[in-house]
């Protein structure tokens, strides 16, 4: 199947243009012109002059009306997208580990497409309308580029019903098992691509995991909101006991496969609410030597930034006073409205209260294989720190 753009352009105000001249690939519904109102797809894109921009996906119902693909005129076809994503693929390499992020959609030049392998399968999400329009030629660009064994499409983020798009998960070619043994480091997990978090696994934070595991000490750790425990995981390598902890028993289960699919036995695995957890241990002058904060997003909109400070807050102050001098504290945030000033500004202040002097030893974000623009604040929705204390 070939692509075509479409012959009637899509014609753009010059603030839209001066986005992608600046390096966003977006333009919004409030900065369009003239579309051609005939259904989602590619098409080709013109300020009012008739000058040419480049071709994009376009979604008619979405606030983001365009995401550039290419400022050429080249077709977009399945073998454009084979050689784009063959290109995302080689970036990669190297990487120590049978799991990880093929294509970081914006991150890479392929708006809206985010691409995972597990092995030798590969699990998609194509996130919008203009994108789902020429899902043959994507998914025939993945064949080409990649052969995998089989290709499933987590189609089921809430976001696309942002692009007028129902929220399914499809076996696009062959069959994707439930779960997938994976290694990271030398270190192997379960990911579960049809149901798990994401596309299957927290892959953002691999690179983050090691890091941590190579400053942890040799006593207790503690590693809240484990999940299925990746970080936990890491850390029985290194320390003595392992108290991870989840308020979901279902995920807690998959965690106890984990550990026995490396041998680990020095890993208690608690359900409990991370909040009270910490009051409780605070409580018992209990301490650790490594401490791990890896929250969900307390901040999905913009409103509610200043509770999700709060909490972000409350939790890193706690988990400051339980750490043992010489020891660790990594915490972050994947929450993109929490920027990285006001991230560090709140962990300053907990430091404060908590009365702890905390070095800096590194500012983290996700992993090289979801990389971060520049031009694209929305790509860098992870940071985070590792700190120590000195007192």
């Amino acid at each position: 199947m070939t692509t075509t753009a479409a012959v009637r352009p899509v014609v753009v105000s010059a603030k839209g243009a001066a986005r992608w001249q600046g390096g966003h690939p977006w333009i919004y519904r409030t900065d369009v012109y003239d579309e051609p109102g005939d259904g989602p797809g590619i098409v080709t894109v013109t300020e009012r002059r008739g000058r040419h921009l480049g071709q994009a996906l376009y979604s008619p119902k979405s606030e983001i009306r365009l995401r550039l693909l290419t400022r050429g005129r080249e077709p977009i076809d399945a073998d454009w997208w084979a050689g784009r994503i063959a290109a995302a693929a080689a970036r990669r390499s190297g990487l120590a580990a049978t799991a990880y992020r093929l294509v970081h959609a914006e991150g890479d030049g392929l708006p809206s497409l985010v691409m995972d392998r597990y092995g030798p399968y590969v699990v998609a999400q194509l996130l919008s309308a203009g994108l789902e329009r020429v899902r043959e030629d994507v998914l025939a660009g993945i064949g080409a580029a990649l052969a995998p064994e089989a290709i499933l499409l987590r189609n089921d983020s809430a976001v696309r019903r942002h692009e007028g798009l129902p929220l399914e998960v499809v076996a696009a070619r062959g069959t994707v098992p439930d779960t997938v043994a994976v290694e990271e480091d030398g270190v192997r997990y379960l990911a579960a691509p049809h149901t798990g978090q994401k596309t299957g696994a927290f892959l953002d934070q691999r690179e983050n995991r090691l890091l941590v595991a190579a400053h942890a000490g040799p006593g207790r750790a503690l590693d809240l909101f484990t999940y299925h425990g990746s970080f936990a995981l890491h850390l029985a390598r290194h320390a003595s006991e392992v108290v991870a902890v989840d308020s979901s028993g279902e995920a807690l289960a998959r965690g106890v496969e984990n550990a026995a699919l490396n041998g680990f036995t020095n890993i208690a695995w608690r359900e409990a609410n991370a909040f009270d957890l910490l009051r409780d241990l605070e409580r018992r002058d209990e301490t650790f030597d490594t401490v791990v904060l890896d929250p969900p997003a307390f901040a999905k909109a913009k409103s509610s930034v200043d509770r999700a400070i709060a909490g972000y807050k409350e939790i890193n102050l706690r988990a400051m006073r339980l750490v043992a001098a010489g020891g660790v504290l990594f915490t972050c945030s994947c929450s993109y409205h929490v920027s990285r000033t006001v991230f560090f500004e709140m962990l300053a202040a907990a430091a404060r209260d908590a009365g702890r002097r905390l070095q800096l030893l590194a500012v983290i974000g996700a992993g090289r294989d979801h990389p971060e623009l520049l031009t694209v604040p929305e790509t860098g929705y992870l940071k985070g720190a590792l700190l120590r204390a000195v007192d």
